[in-house]
This record gives C-alpha cells, structure tokens and sequence, in this order.
C-alpha cells in the first residue's frame, strides 16, 4: 500500500513537471531597444556611478582633520 502511494506520488510529480516545461512559453514579445532607450539606460547608469564617487569623496574628507 506504501509502496502504491509512493508511486503514485512519483507518477503526479513528473507528470506536472512534464506538462510544466511543455507550456512554457514567453509571455511577452521582447522589444529591441531604440537608441533613446540606451541612451537613457547610460544616463542612469552614469549618474548613478557619479553619485557613488561624490559619496566616496566626501566620506573621505570627513576622515582628515
């Protein structure tokens, strides 16, 4: 009877695995990137890599007397 359940266990489990990765499917349509895209994408990353400089400069300056 163990053994049955354990089986039948198994058999659910492979099966949803199975019909899982068949449906698999990309939600969406991925979109290419137009060039104000990107150019946006560096602004951000840019400003982002400026501010963490700015921070790292003026923490340092709190360390000298």
């Amino acid at each position: 009877m163990a053994v049955m359940m354990g089986l039948e266990r198994l058999v659910v489990t492979l099966k949803s695995k199975i019909i899982r990765s068949l449906k698999t499917k990309k939600l969406y349509d991925k979109i290419e990137k137009s060039e104000s895209m990107r150019f946006e994408i560096r602004s951000r990353k840019a400003r982002k890599l400026i501010e963490k400089t700015l921070k790292t400069a003026d923490s340092s300056k709190r360390l000298r007397p």
